[in-house]
């Protein structure tokens, strides 16, 4: 019998409309759900950016793509956005071979992508918006 570490979500918020939702662990058919609720509460809770840092993300299966793109729909619904940040070589293949990559605007680090919402492409970082 073998023990699935415990997925875990960290939040922090670094602007109003954004949280990072750093997830740890394993990503599957048992730990999707709570991953989807995680960011789909942020969302309702008025951060409709979200940003998954997958850094420490062991393994992701199906089900865990099929959650991302359920997570996008949802922010897109509801004007927001999801990036995805540090995903792990497995995962970055994984993104690759699926399309999900290119579905989903992916970054090497959090802060990269936290630098593309708070200044899309196009607007410089040092240009004041109103």
């Amino acid at each position: 019998m073998t023990h699935n570490p415990p997925l875990v979500l960290t939040v922090r918020h670094p602007a109003d409309s954004i949280a990072v939702l750093e997830v740890t662990g394993e990503i599957d058919v048992d730990s999707a759900p709570a991953l989807r609720s995680g960011a789909m509460e942020l969302i309702r809770q008025g951060a409709p950016h979200i940003v998954l840092d997958l850094a420490p993300v062991e393994f992701c299966d199906s089900s865990g793509l099929n959650t991302m793109i359920g997570i996008l729909r949802y922010a897109k619904d509801r004007y927001g956005s999801l990036s995805l940040a540090g995903a792990p070589p497995h995962l970055a293949r994984l993104l690759d071979i699926t399309g999900v990559g290119h579905l989903i605007p992916t970054y090497p680090t959090a802060a990269e992508a936290l630098a593309r919402i708070v200044a899309p492409e196009g607007v410089p970082a040092e240009t004041e918006r109103p």
